[in-house]
């Protein structure tokens, strides 16, 4: 099976996240790039389709300004209270959805690393990936 990186950021490239995680593979790997949780699945599935899956996901939680909330500074139960009004899918939709994907096609979790600049949205994904698989 063939394997690749993907990035999910509305705006960010990969080096740019070496800037403030010091993990090497954010510029010296190739990344398919997505800028949202619709584009995110589409590429998954599209890919897996030709036989590829990847083993390093990167993921931002903020894909909309409607997730710029400064309750994200305040804690996970504060922005979970905002987090029910947005209609655009965050970076924790594709977690989850990461997550169903694997459990569907009985496949380990690929290793995730969470870029994201915002503290609860952080936490939020990580609590997707370590309480579902």
């Amino acid at each position: 099976m063939q394997s690749y990186n993907l990035f999910l950021d509305d705006y960010r490239y990969p080096k740019h996240c070496f800037e403030y995680i010091n993990d090497k593979r954010y510029t010296e790997s190739e990344w398919i790039i997505v800028r949202s949780h619709d584009e995110f699945i589409q590429v998954l599935e599209k890919k897996w389709e030709e036989g590829s899956f990847p083993v390093l996901v990167s993921f931002d939680h903020d894909l909309d300004h409607e997730h710029y909330d400064p309750s994200m500074f305040v804690g996970v139960d504060a922005y979970e209270y905002k987090y029910k009004d947005f209609e655009i899918p965050t970076g924790r939709r594709a977690a989850e959805y990461l997550v169903n994907f694997c459990k569907k096609n009985l496949l380990p979790l690929p290793e995730c690393l969470i870029h994201t600049m915002n503290p609860a949205g952080k936490i939020r994904i990580q609590n997707t990936l370590s309480r579902e698989h």
